[in-house]
């Protein structure tokens, strides 16, 4: 799968996914300080799901109708980062097609999937 991992995700998880084999942007990486709409764009522009902990993108998606191809929102308080990258990475694996056009949160007990999104 292919993602764009925004600067609120961590490191860890990014590393965790391109060892599954996932291709991961990460804008820390490639453009640093870039605006949301930016990171957005660079998603849908490279069919990517957007992985982020940033709260501003369920705004962009559903009240101003943002298109793209699907989000993951993490949402892991307290975990440590590798427990974060394990729950993440497992999630991923057992929803992949689900991610598709969806807008999911994880969370420490699981994931929440709303389809489709605009």
């Amino acid at each position: 799968m292919n993602f764009v991992a925004d600067e609120s995700v961590d490191q860890q998880i990014v590393e965790r996914l391109r060892k599954d084999g996932h291709e991961v942007w990460y804008i820390i990486e490639t453009r640093r300080g870039a605006s949301d709409a930016d990171v957005l764009a660079l998603a849908k522009q490279r069919a990517a799901i957007l992985l982020t902990a940033d709260k501003d993108f369920g705004e962009m998606v559903f009240r101003q109708r943002q298109v793209t191809e699907g989000v993951i929102f993490i949402r892991l308080p307290g975990q440590s980062q590798k427990r974060k990258a394990e729950i993440v990475v497992s999630a991923v694996k057992k929803h992949a097609e689900e991610l598709f056009r969806a807008f999911s949160v994880i969370i420490p007990a699981g994931i929440r999937i709303r389809k489709p999104i605009p």
